[in-house]
């Protein structure tokens, strides 16, 4: 059962030692809410640590594998899970692009917020990293398990960090927060700091990972994470699945099923991956043509009412 939602939810001033900025709130509870198979996610309490704060690179075999879902996979599983429910990318309309630079080329940006102790931005991690990989080339991945603290929802899931990753592509530029370390800190009573959103991030997050643009949810649960803007045409706010289904499984056997569209890992991790990957052709004006063309995109476009 999910516990209790803080009664405060607009971000505030540290006044107890936790980590003060625009996602203070974070410090302060856990929630969890499904609606239509969406999972979100606040922050748990507690007092014992777990995780570690050394990065270790993630296994270039592991990355190949994420890299190089054969299309038979992907046009196979298409959008549906037998197993778990799938949910979609959130549609946004007349809504101001997002884009980057790469040097002096302006690209559409795809925009991620996380932290590495949520079991919900590890979960939806593979799928975006699977989503990505088809338009351009990802470095120095770094392994990563959410928090292992008791009382923690699903604690230990197998994941990857963006801490120090790059991602090259013509297509699209990705920029990548990860707040809070997975290690617990007595001193602060919350998760050590990672990252800091800049300014402009900060005001995407703010203004869109609310109930204004997320269907289903109340003000109170604004603001949850993993948020992935993609070029402010489509919207993530927590897991598109749950991450009950990669416990127990160790991240190298994860990333060898992607091949066998057959397991239930691989379906769900590959449907969400359609869906991201259907978004990021309206940015990308559907290049390159043999990905955005192919069925199991093509299936995601027809799920998402894209002509």
């Amino acid at each position: 059962m999910a516990k209790k939602p803080p009664a405060k939810r607009t971000p505030v001033p540290a006044t107890t030692g936790r980590p003060a900025g625009l996602f203070t709130w974070l410090a302060i509870g856990l929630v969890v809410v499904v609606v239509a198979a969406l999972v979100i996610i606040k922050v748990a309490t507690g007092s014992s640590s777990g995780g570690s704060t050394a990065f270790q690179p993630a296994s270039t075999t592991e990355v190949s594998d994420l890299a190089s879902v054969p299309a038979s996979v992907f046009n196979k599983v298409g959008v549906t899970s037998s197993v778990v429910p799938i949910s979609p990318p959130i549609p946004l309309k007349k809504q101001p692009a997002l884009t980057g630079k790469v040097g002096a080329t302006t690209l559409p940006e795809v925009f991620y917020l996380g932290a590495e102790y949520c079991p919900f931005c590890a979960a939806e991690r593979w799928p975006t990293i699977v989503a990505l990989s088809r338009f351009g080339t990802f470095s120095n991945l770094g392994d990563m398990t959410s928090s292992t603290k008791p009382g923690e929802a699903y604690p230990g899931t197998p994941t990857f960090t963006f801490l120090k990753a790059h991602y090259a592509s013509k297509y699209l530029v990705l920029k990548t927060v990860e707040q809070y370390t997975n290690v617990w800190d007595n001193a602060t009573g919350f998760y050590g700091t990672l990252q800091t959103p800049s300014a402009q991030e900060a005001a995407v997050f703010k203004k869109y990972d609310t109930s204004s643009y997320i269907p289903g949810i109340t003000s109170a649960q604004n603001y949850s994470i993993p948020f992935v803007s993609i070029g402010n045409k489509y919207l993530i706010s927590g897991a598109s699945f749950t991450p009950q289904l990669l416990a127990g499984i160790s991240r190298a056997t994860i990333a060898a099923g992607l091949s066998d569209p057959t397991n239930p890992v691989t379906v769900a991790i590959v449907a969400t991956a359609n869906y991201e990957t259907a978004a990021i052709c309206q940015l990308t004006k559907n290049q390159p043509g043999r990905v955005c063309a192919s069925p199991g995109v093509m299936a995601a476009k027809k799920a998402l009412g894209i002509k």
